[in-house]
């Protein structure tokens, strides 16, 4: 038989198979429900649902299982057009993306003023600070050294100032307060007066004075030799004359910086009257918290 011919004879066989299976559940509802008129009236109508429903069951080109992967098609495609991320990825990525921006903001501030601090021990520079030997409010020797391990809060002023030191004065009080509150710790931060005006400002004028301030504040005098040493150490300006009669009335002025040293002893921050005690605060306990990120040691006893 031609080629052609054999085509044409197995699409005409294949075409009769399947029209005969597809017609094998409705002739077998044709032959089944056939049956049913040996029944009553009343129940012939069961019967052939009965039938319908078997031959339902028993059709195994039944849509159920179609429609079911037809579903579960649709799911996987919906899933799939919406990709790997979800509303939860999306909230995670921007909560880490701005958690990677403040650590890198923190971080660059911190770096900047490490290097403004190793700045100001540059050679070549006016260094702030510098070995010194005066009296405390008990009349023991006080020296450089006893500012170390700690960080310093320096003042310089004198009892007898109108109106600067006592605002300077409150204005460090409400300082002490906020660091001690922030660290916990009221060893860690030491914040020291020292007089320009050694003549009057005896040890018991200071203690009545800066008490009236802060219990806290660390008062430090002595001679007009070790004052102006003291304060040619930290670059201060100070106009108390030298050779003063008992008695005498004379003016004084002075500069007026808070001087911050760090547990080595040096120069890290200058505040000025433009600072508040809250802005003050803040640049002390970022240096503070510098130094404790760094691991570096700390003497509170």
């Amino acid at each position: 038989m031609p080629a052609p011919m054999r085509l044409a004879n197995g699409l005409l066989t294949r075409a009769i198979r399947t029209a005969a299976i597809e017609s094998a559940p409705t002739q077998r509802l044709l032959r089944n429900t056939s049956q049913c008129r040996a029944y009553t009236q009343a129940q012939r109508p069961r019967c052939e649902q009965s039938m319908r429903s078997m031959i339902t069951s028993q059709n195994h080109f039944s849509t159920s299982a179609i429609l079911e992967k037809q579903k579960t098609m649709g799911q996987l495609r919906q899933r799939n057009t919406t990709g790997p991320f979800s509303w939860k990825a999306a909230l995670l990525f921007v909560l880490t993306g701005a958690g990677m921006m403040l650590y890198f903001r923190v971080e660059k501030a911190r770096l900047e003023r490490k290097r403004m601090t190793e700045m100001s021990k540059g050679v070549g520079k006016p260094k702030v600070g510098g070995p010194f030997v005066l009296k405390d409010l008990e009349g023991k020797e006080f020296t450089d050294e006893q500012l170390k391990g700690k960080y310093s809060f320096v003042y310089f002023g004198f009892t007898h100032c109108p109106d600067i030191c006592p605002d300077e004065l409150d204005k460090m009080a409400e300082i002490i307060e906020m660091v001690k509150d922030s660290t916990k710790d009221e060893k860690l931060f030491q914040p020291v007066f020292i007089t320009c005006d050694p003549v009057r400002d005896t040890p018991e004028v200071l203690r009545d004075y800066l008490a009236e301030f802060h219990t806290g504040i660390v008062g430090l005098t002595g001679t007009y030799e070790q004052i102006k040493n003291v304060c040619k150490q930290y670059r201060v300006y100070f106009s108390t004359p030298k050779d003063v009669k008992p008695g005498e009335d004379y003016l004084v002025d002075h500069s007026i910086y808070f001087y911050l040293m760090d547990p080595d002893g040096d120069f890290v921050e200058c505040i000025g009257r433009q600072d508040t005690p809250k802005s003050a605060a803040s640049v002390i306990l970022e240096h503070i918290n510098d130094w404790k990120r760094e691991g570096k040691p700390l003497k509170t006893e």
